[in-house]
């Protein structure tokens, strides 16, 4: 006859088998699945430049979802985490990506460790996509997901990584093509290494207060060694009186100056002192800035590129991809006024060159300004070459009355300035069709590149040396040679537009630091307040 329990010991069995007898779990493969599911149904990231939903199905489900990280011991997790944590030196923060929670989380993990094999996957795949675009939208791509992530896809690039055991091959790979990073990269490292050293403080000067070369100056001493450690004065140069602003000390004063977008007099003033002042963590985030907007930028192809760094007035032209070619050309340009009229950011493609243009006054110009001064000097059209031109067809006018201001007004006339050498626009424009009608070209105000200061203008860029960047642009069509270039922009030489065999990309960006092939840093000011404008986007940023 059957034992039968009482209730009560039944019930002290079933207690008994369920603590010695484990709870069925569910398989690594299936919190991998519920976690790739989770992130595909999240809500998008209206800040980020790429969409991450259906990364970590699309990485996982190939390999049936199953762990990655640990299946072969601890190595490839370690130099994944690695990499994060060295995300630094890519001017990237790297707890935005974990990395001192996963290099502790990964002490401990198992190889069926779904949770840390999913945040490392998670970690590693902004990170290229970070490296790749940038952390947030940029001017230059502000609608909808990033379309070179279509030709560098971080999943791909990252299985393709850890397929060939090589995860540092996937972050050289991700880096921007253009020479530049590099070089602010290089700048980036010494800058953070000088940020360590004890900061050396010069006595800030009263205003209008100057030391000029010669004179007497109680902290010769400390000028020195600020200035041997920016770089600008040699280690090897003869130490000189610890009590004087020598000759020598004003010389790298002036290489200073020129490097901080000052006015390079060699005079030591309280601008300069400020300058010399600034904290180098200051230095290492422009440097980090710099770097995040590189990223923005698309690869360009071999061939000519033209690049403008607003904050800095300079123009570089240069032979993308060429090797031992001329070296690129440089050139001061005046930009858009800060308060008014700043230059947009963007990529453009010159499409040909207009030699002794006509200006044609953009509407806003002529209302805001022109007709005014129309309406109180009835000469002026005469008097700036300029004249008024029937919009439906007719012959142009300068006589200024009352019915022609009248149709001027209502948009019957636009007003154009007639080749010559009062022109606005000098001797040639270069064009490159924008929404915005910014382009490049010469003036007749040569004296306003002398200024320190040259945001200037309504926008467009004027270029300092437009017979060279012409010859530049212009190299593939043999019969424009330097003198034939020279006579075109001769003033009263007819008009005569040039297309080009070739468009070539102009890229007009915004960076308060670079750098060049030397690893010297050369810094602006934040004439658009653009920084402060990056910073605030980082910082809405939502962390991964």
């Amino acid at each position: 006859m059957p034992t039968r329990l009482s209730p009560f010991v039944a019930l002290a069995v079933s207690a008994l088998l369920a603590l010695t007898v484990p709870t069925a779990r569910a398989a690594p493969a299936d919190d991998i699945r519920s976690l790739a599911a989770g992130a595909r149904q999240a809500a998008p990231r209206a800040e980020r430049p790429y969409d991450e939903r259906d990364w970590l199905e699309r990485f996982y489900a190939p390999r049936a979802f199953t762990p990655v990280w640990l299946e072969h011991g601890p190595a490839r997790a370690a130099a994944a985490v690695a990499l994060l944590q060295g995300a630094d030196s890519q001017g990237l923060a790297p707890s935005d990506y974990q990395a001192a929670v996963l290099e502790q989380r990964l002490r401990a993990a198992t190889p069926d460790d779904a949770s840390f094999d999913v945040a490392l996957t998670r970690a590693m795949l902004h990170f290229l996509a970070d490296l790749r675009v940038g952390r947030v939208r940029s001017e230059y791509h502000t609608a909808g997901a990033d379309p070179r992530l279509k030709q560098f896809d971080p999943v791909e690039q990252l299985r393709q990584a850890i397929a060939q055991d090589n995860l540092t091959t996937a972050g050289a790979r991700a880096e921007p093509r253009i020479a530049l990073y590099q070089f602010i990269k290089q700048a980036l490292a010494a800058y953070r290494a000088l940020a360590r050293q004890p900061a050396i403080t010069l006595t800030p000067l009263d205003k209008g207060a100057r030391v000029d070369s010669g004179d007497a100056y109680a902290e010769a001493h400390l000028l020195r060694a600020q200035l041997q450690r920016l770089g600008d004065l040699g280690h090897a140069a003869p130490a000189g009186p610890d009590t004087v602003y020598s000759a020598e000390l004003a010389a790298a004063v002036k290489r200073f100056q020129a490097r901080h977008g000052l006015l390079d007099d060699g005079v030591l003033g309280r601008d300069t002192i400020g300058a010399l002042n600034t904290p180098l963590a200051t230095r290492v985030r422009q440097l980090e800035l710099t770097l995040e907007r590189l990223r923005w930028l698309p690869d360009f192809s071999a061939g000519p590129v033209v690049a403008v760094n607003l904050p800095a007035y300079r123009l570089w032209a240069i032979s993308n991809g060429v090797t031992g070619g001329p070296p690129p050309l440089e050139m001061r340009v005046i930009v858009g006024t800060a308060v008014k009229t700043q230059t947009p950011l963007f990529v453009g493609h010159m499409r040909y060159l207009e030699f002794n243009p006509y200006w044609n006054v953009p509407p806003s110009i002529a209302r805001g300004e022109l007709l005014p001064k129309m309406a109180s000097n009835s000469q002026y059209l005469v008097q700036n070459n300029m004249e008024l031109v029937p919009v439906k067809g007719g012959a142009p006018t300068q006589h200024i009355d009352a019915a022609t201001l009248a149709a001027a007004r209502s948009g019957a006339y636009r007003i154009r300035q007639r080749p010559g050498p009062i022109n606005a626009l000098g001797a040639v424009k270069f064009a490159m069709p924008n929404p915005d009608n910014i382009y490049l070209h010469s003036t007749s105000a040569r004296e306003l590149f002398k200024r320190t200061r040259r945001d200037l203008s309504h926008g467009c860029i004027r270029v300092e040396q437009p017979h060279a960047l012409a010859k530049f642009v212009l190299a593939d069509k043999p019969e424009w040679t330097e003198q034939a270039i020279a006579h075109a922009m001769t003033p009263g030489t007819p008009s005569k537009t040039v297309s080009l065999k070739t468009t070539i990309p102009v890229v007009l960006f915004y960076a308060t630091a670079i750098a060049g092939r030397d690893g010297q840093a050369i810094f602006s000011p934040d004439i658009y307040r653009r920084d402060a404008q990056l910073e605030q986007a980082l910082t809405r940023r939502q962390p991964q």
